[in-house]
C-alpha cells in the first residue's frame, strides 16, 4: 500500500509541474477587467438531474442573465463565457478559456446535490461557494469528487491528467500544493457571493468552504465556484428554474462581481 502512495504521489508531483505556469504580469491586450464566467457541465454531461430539472440548463440560464448585467452596468468590463450554449467542455478546457483571455475572476456556477441515500437529500437547502483548498469535512470532499467526476467522460483522461483519480483520495495531494497567490482576493469574492446568495437571493447559508477543485487550481486567476442551491429538494429547484429564481441569482453574484471590480479601480 505505501508503495502504490509513493507511486501515485510521484506521478501527481508530475503532473503539478508539468502544468502550464501563467503570469498575472503579463501585458493584457487591454485595460479592461476581465470576468469569465463558467457554466458548470453542458452537452453530453447534463450533472445532476432530479424534480424534472438538469443541473446544466440552470447553470447556464443564470450564467447568461449575470453575463448580461454585467455588460449592462459594468462598461469597462469584459465578460468571457466558457459556453454559452448547450456545449460539452472538459475540466482542462474551462480553465484554458480562462487563462487565455488573461481573465482577472474566473466564476463557476453549479448546483448541488447528496447521495440517493440521504435521508435529508428532499429538505437539505441553501447556498455554498467554494474557494480551492484542502478538504476540512468529508461533505466538501463529496461535492469536489462529485464535480471533478466530469473528466470521467473523457475516453483518455487518465493519460490526460496524468494519473489523477477523482474519485482517490491521494489524487487531491496536488492541491496541497498549489499555490496559494489568489486566496485571499478569491475568499473576499467568495463571502461577497456568499452574503448575496443568502441576504438578496434568501437561500439558506451554508458558508463559504475550500476544497479540491481542478477546474480552480488550473485557472491562473482569483476563482470561486457556487452551488446555487440544491436540485435534490423539490422546493429549492422550483425557484432555481423559476424567472425570479433565475434573476435573484444573477442580480446577487453581479452584486459581488461589482464589489471585485471596485476594488480592482
Amino acid at each position: 500500500m505505501k508503495i502504490q502512495r509513493l507511486i501515485s504521489f510521484a506521478i501527481l508531483i508530475t503532473v503539478f509541474l508539468s502544468m502550464p505556469i501563467y503570469s498575472a504580469a503579463k501585458g493584457k491586450q487591454e485595460d479592461r477587467i476581465t470576468i469569465v464566467l463558467d457554466p458548470g457541465h453542458g452537452g453530453k454531461d447534463f450533472g445532476a438531474c432530479e424534480n424534472g430539472a438538469k443541473e446544466k440548463d440552470i447553470n447556464l440560464a443564470v450564467a447568461k442573465k449575470l453575463r448580461d448585467l454585467i455588460e449592462k452596468e459594468l462598461k469597462d468590463v469584459k465578460v468571457v463565457m466558457t459556453r454559452s450554449t448547450d456545449v460539452y467542455l472538459t475540466l482542462q478546457q474551462r480553465a484554458d478559456v480562462a487563462n487565455d483571455a488573461d481573465g482577472d475572476l474566473f466564476m463557476s456556477i453549479h448546483v448541488n446535490s447528496v447521495d440517493k441515500k440521504n435521508t435529508r437529500r428532499q429538505s437539505i437547502q441553501g447556498s455554498s461557494v467554494y474557494v480551492l483548498g484542502l478538504h476540512k469535512d468529508q461533505d466538501n470532499m463529496k461535492v469536489a469528487m462529485r464535480e471533478n467526476a466530469v473528466i470521467e467522460l473523457e475516453s483518455d483522461y487518465k493519460e490526460k491528467y496524468s494519473g489523477f483519480d477523482p474519485s482517490k483520495d491521494e489524487s487531491y495531494i496536488i492541491f496541497e500544493m498549489a499555490q496559494k497567490r489568489n486566496l485571499g482576493e478569491s475568499i473576499r469574492v467568495a463571502g461577497d457571493a456568499q452574503n448575496e446568495l443568502v441576504n438578496n437571493a434568501g437561500r439558506a447559508n451554508r458558508g463559504v468552504r475550500q476544497a479540491g477543485f481542478w477546474v480552480l487550481w488550473a485557472t491562473s486567476m482569483p476563482a470561486v465556484l457556487v452551488e446555487l442551491d440544491f436540485i435534490c429538494n423539490p422546493e429549492s429547484v422550483k425557484y432555481m428554474t423559476s424567472e425570479k429564481g433565475e434573476d435573484k441569482f444573477a442580480e446577487s453574484l453581479f452584486n459581488s462581481i461589482k464589489k471585485f471590480v471596485d476594488r480592482r479601480k
